[in-house]
């Protein structure tokens, strides 16, 4: 091939691969990509076009280039880690580039580049882990070395290294939508197809850290090695997952095969565990021709040429020659030896056949044993079908209970402690089918391990066979020195011939001297007769070894003979012993159908169950002995926000029981709570309706009614085996979502405060409350000693005064405000009964918030009155504006006291004491009052009329002047009367006690007005016009009754 060809081909090959069209990348290319690395023995070709490529404008191109440097990195030539080394930065560029943009490809490329740069920086820092990561054992072992820091290091990288895979193969997954098979799609194997080297990466990763955790908790205590436990856990489960999810999907099953990992994680802290511990090995299958032909990349140096004659000489001729001349003995012992050897072979053979015995009577054992447990498991089934029998029967023994609890409510509570009967044989029966699963994978397991004990015999027949090659191997060998002496001999008989023709001569010679002496004639014929003598001595003797040659073949064919009747008879045990394994299958395949068979019967029992409940509970709605049940919306909202939270774990037991038919318990107590949770929203749906107005009670029963249809019809299609598949639990989210929201518009309006909230405000502000008022007495502390040294004289007298009482006030407020506390805590301890602190809040919400309102009355009253007493001490308030707030915080500790008394017992302690402390409050306020007027009258100067030097034109003037005075101070007072009222008005709309006695549950008592102890005292009233009852108050006055509701 040319240069310009060599360079030409990987860049097409390049340029096809990675492409911005949303498609897997072709294995031709990518194979044809890293052929390129192996013939440059680097990638620098490929680095030279890759960094050409615009991977900013493209993230499906970035993507699909990170894709081909993972395959470039595992499969391609060793030296193409340190050319990648050099391009790291542009690698991180190109990660950063897309993490920070808003793209789903984007996102993958960025911690697709952060799992290549982890990848290279591990591989360049060990250099005994190839990019491939395949490695025996031994180069592990050396890695690791005996150092135990060094072993914990290698095993950290190898945690990260681990992480950057599964969050890669986390964040594809993430983006892939499993309800469609997005694995048959172009877009979806795009995302799928660099999954195959994690896979493989993970499988080898996997491995090597169950051997270092091992090898770490031989040399270190187990508590130094919790993290590494526990980092291990997740990373077992999450690769676990991955390999679930990915072999569920079509696109993997064709391309690679993979492994199963085991049920749980192995046991680092018992050494025995690493012998069960199995390698998960990753299978590639073969992949199919291309249609397209493949270019020739590497060039391969030609063969000799077809046509050539190849000359074979017959060993045999060149071997064996005229039948004269002489041997040696070696041959003898040769064939000595070679018997010995057959006969160690014949012991070997003997010691083979007793092994495989042995293995077979093992395996009978194990059989035999097997259906002893099966035995067994058949006896437990028997046992575990007539448990459920007498459940049925005590099913419907509960629900007789039921239908005769609904005509007697006294019997209800034997119902109950019937139906947790019920439940305790029903976690019995649990508890039993997962033994019996148990039970059934220890059979399987068991069934593995024979499966491995008849792979065992199979190697000691391929052994058998491998003996069998090594003795023909042998016999191959005594041949060829047998030929080779008879090759020597052949050269002996030459000499021979040499030597007879020499003698011939030397006869000749003789015959010619025979006429001068018959004496040297008559020698040479006695010689000759020798020589023929010995040439027929030396043919016998060939003739011998021929036959023990001949016999030695037969032995062999003969051993051959019986070794192959071995092996038909092993093989012949080996089809029986399939055949009852296939036999033991079958039947464990018939109590798996039996098993879903029964699993199958107490879902339809207990779907069948849940109708008649739901059915009972729908009846209930046109039941007219049900129109004197009556709830409250809190209580609804409740029952179906618990119904609703119930329809997650259906679809989740429904989805578990469409995975494995096996265990359908998730699915049944799911259905059983559902179906008694809803029944329950259902008739406190109508309970609820009946006291509700026409319109929003019409539309409760007609949503009743829809959930009880929809919940009908999810169980009758949970008791078909044909229609369950297609069940929807999901359906039942919309009528539930419909009476939860019908039931929130039922509840009367309050604070903007949720009620799980109430409890949490209620303490919070009480001692929100109880801080205001410490730090209002240490402000007046702090104002009196300022007082004292900024004041002297009658101002200092008038500040004493005013600061005292404000503080005896404050004293006063203190002490209610504990006892409050003390009443508000018995309260709550004698009403809520079996619920908790904050469900008798929730439950008694307006009670709550006229507690919360009260509190933050208080506290704000205390505040503002620090601050008019601050200001009157420096001369820069009024008096007015510190009698104002005495008569607001009089007003708000009554209205403290009578919310805590509206549930007090009349006969508390607590109770007689708070009325005492709202006594002491009132009188102190009094005092504020009482000496802030003296004060008020003692500073201020009061001039004395002087009229001596008026006319009666001037006084005359002076008394007009003075009447449009009091006109307009008036006017002024009537608008602030109607501000003072606009703004009481808004005051009540904000914190919700502006409500109409409609909005009230009939069966709660309606609020009384507030009486004169929890009435703020009236600000300047009109001398015209008498103050009314609380009953006449109307908009007009600016005066609303505040009002406080007992739930």
């Amino acid at each position: 091939m040319s240069p310009r060809r060599k360079t030409l081909v990987p860049a097409i090959s390049i340029s096809k691969a990675i492409n911005s069209q949303e498609a897997p990348v072709k294995e031709k290319h990518a194979r044809r990509i890293i052929l390129g690395t192996h013939h440059e023995k680097g990638a620098f070709t490929f680095w030279s076009y890759a960094i050409g490529l615009p991977l900013p404008s493209s993230s499906i191109l970035s993507w699909k280039f990170c894709h081909v440097l993972h395959k470039v990195l595992r499969d391609g030539h060793p030296n193409v880690l340190h050319d990648c080394q050099r391009y790291r930065s542009n690698i991180r560029e190109v990660g950063d580039l897309w993490g920070h943009l808003r793209d789903q490809y984007g996102h993958l490329v960025n911690i697709y580049t952060k799992l290549l740069l982890t990848k290279i920086s591990f591989h360049l820092k060990h250099p005994q882990f190839p990019a491939g990561l395949e490695v025996t054992d031994e180069v592990l072992e050396k890695a690791a070395g005996t150092d135990v820091n060094n072993i914990f290091q290698l095993t950290v990288e190898m945690f990260d290294y681990m992480d950057c895979e599964l969050k890669l193969s986390e964040s594809v997954f993430r983006q892939l939508n499993t309800a469609i098979a997005v694995s048959q799609m172009s877009s979806g194997q795009c995302r799928l197809a660099p999954l195959i080297q994690v896979i493989q990466d993970c499988s080898h990763l996997y491995h090597y850290t169950v051997k270092l955790m091992f090898k770490l908790h031989a040399c270190l205590p187990a508590d130094t090695l919790q993290g590494h436990r526990d980092r291990f856990h997740e990373q077992f489960h999450s690769l676990k997952n991955f390999f679930r999810r990915a072999s569920d999907m079509l696109y993997f099953k064709r391309l690679i095969q993979i492994p199963r990992l085991p049920e749980g994680p192995p046991n680092f802290l018992r050494a025995s565990a690493l012998a069960e511990h199995i390698k998960p090995v990753v299978v590639i299958p073969e992949e199919a021709p291309e249609d397209e032909e493949p270019e020739n990349l590497i060039e391969i140096s030609s063969g000799p040429p077809a046509g050539e004659p190849v000359v074979v000489a017959d060993l045999f001729d060149q071997t064996f020659g005229p039948p004269n001349g002489s041997m040696k003995d070696d041959r003898d012992i040769q064939i000595e030896n070679l018997k010995r050897e057959v006969e160690t072979l014949r012991a070997e053979l003997e010691k083979i056949k007793m092994e495989a015995q042995r293995y077979i009577s093992q395996l009978k054992g194990q059989v035999n044993a097997l259906e002893a447990e099966l035995e067994e498991q058949r006896k437990q089934k028997q046992k575990a079908l007539v448990d459920k029998e007498q459940l049925r029967h005590q099913l419907a023994q509960l629900k007789a209970v039921q239908l005769e609890g609904a005509r007697n409510q006294s019997l209800r509570e034997e119902a109950e402690r019937k139906a947790s009967a019920t439940e305790a044989r029903y976690s019995k029966l649990k508890e039993k089918h997962n033994e019996l699963i148990n039970t059934h994978a220890e059979l399987l397991r068991k069934n593995a391990d024979t499966a491995k004990q008849l792979t065992v015999t199979q190697q000691s027949q391929e052994e058998v066979a491998r003996v069998k090659e090594q003795l023909a191997f042998q016999m191959e060998q005594v041949k060829r020195e047998s030929e080779m002496k008879m090759e020597e001999q052949s050269d002996q008989l030459e000499k021979l011939k040499r030597e007879l023709a020499a003698k011939a001569g030397e006869l000749a010679h003789a015959q010619e001297a025979l006429i001068r002496t018959e004496q040297s004639g008559s020698e040479l014929s006695a010689r000759l007769d020798t020589l023929n003598a010995e040439k027929d001595t030396l043919s016998g003797a060939m003739r011998q070894r021929e036959a023990e040659l001949l016999a030695a073949q037969s032995l062999v064919r003969e051993k051959e003979e019986a070794l192959s009747q071995e092996q038909q008879r092993s093989s012949q045990e080996k089809g029986e012993l399939q055949g009852r394994l296939a036999e033991k299958e079958s039947q464990e395949q018939g109590l798996r159908q039996k098993l879903l068979d029964d699993q199958f019967a107490v879902l339809r029992s207990a779907a069948a169950e849940a109708e008649a409940i739901l059915q009972d509970a729908v009846s209930k709605l046109d039941d007219p002995l049900h129109l004197r049940c009556t709830s409250s919306p809190d209580y609804l909202v409740s029952r179906a926000q618990a119904a609703l939270d119930t329809v997650s774990a259906l679809e989740k037991g429904h989805s578990q029981y469409l995975t494995c038919s096996e265990d359908a318990s998730a699915l049944v107590a799911a259905l059983t709570r559902f179906s008694h949770l809803t029944a329950d929203t259902i008739v406190n749906g109508g309970a609820t309706s009946h006291l509700a107005p026409t319109d929003p009670a019409d539309r409760l029963i007609d949503t009743c009614r829809e959930c009880g249809a929809r919940a009908l019809e999810l169980t009758g299609q949970l008791q078909d085996r044909t229609v369950l598949p297609r069940a929807q639990p999901s359906l039942m989210r919309a009528p539930l979502q419909g009476l939860l929201q019908l039931g929130q518009d039922l509840k009367p309006k309050s604070l903007d405060v949720r009620q799980e909230e109430l409890g949490a405000m209620v303490d919070k502000e009480m001692a929100a409350t109880s801080a205001a008022i410490e730090d209002a007495v240490r402000r007046i502390e702090d104002m009196m000693n300022q007082a004292r040294h900024e004041s002297s004289g009658v101002k200092l007298e008038v500040n004493e005064r005013i600061l005292n009482s404000c503080t005896d006030l404050m004293k006063a407020i203190r002490l209610l405000v504990m006892t409050s506390t003390s009443l508000q805590k018995e309260i709550v301890e004698s009403g809520r009964g079996a619920a908790t602190q904050q469900e008798f809040y929730a439950k008694n919400s307006r009670w709550t918030e006229g507690l919360i309102s009260a509190s933050k009355a208080v506290g704000w009253g205390a505040t503002q009155l620090v601050e008019s007493a601050d200001k009157v001490v420096l001369h820069m308030g009024k008096y007015e504006e510190l009698i104002v707030c005495s008569h607001e915080i009089a007003a708000s500790t009554a209205q403290l006291v009578a919310a805590s008394k509206v549930k007090a017992d009349k006969h508390s302690p607590h109770l007689s004491r708070l009325q005492e402390c709202s006594r002491s409050v009132n009188e102190r306020a009094a005092n504020v009052v009482a000496s802030t007027k003296s004060g008020q009258e003692q500073i201020e100067d009061r001039d004395t009329m002087d009229f001596s030097g008026l006319s009666l034109i001037k006084l005359k003037k002076q008394e007009m002047e003075t009447q449009v005075r009091v006109l307009e101070l008036e006017k002024t007072l009537e608008a602030e009367r109607v501000r003072l009222g606009e703004l009481r008005r808004q005051h009540y709309v904000l914190a919700g006690v502006m409500g109409t006695p409609g909005e009230e549950e009939p069966s709660r008592p309606s609020p009384a007005p507030r009486g004169s102890a929890t009435k703020k005292p009236p600000l300047a009233q009109k001398p015209s016009i008498a103050p009314r009852p609380d009953n006449q108050l109307n908009t007009k006055d600016g005066v609303y009754p505040a009002q406080l509701v007992n739930y």
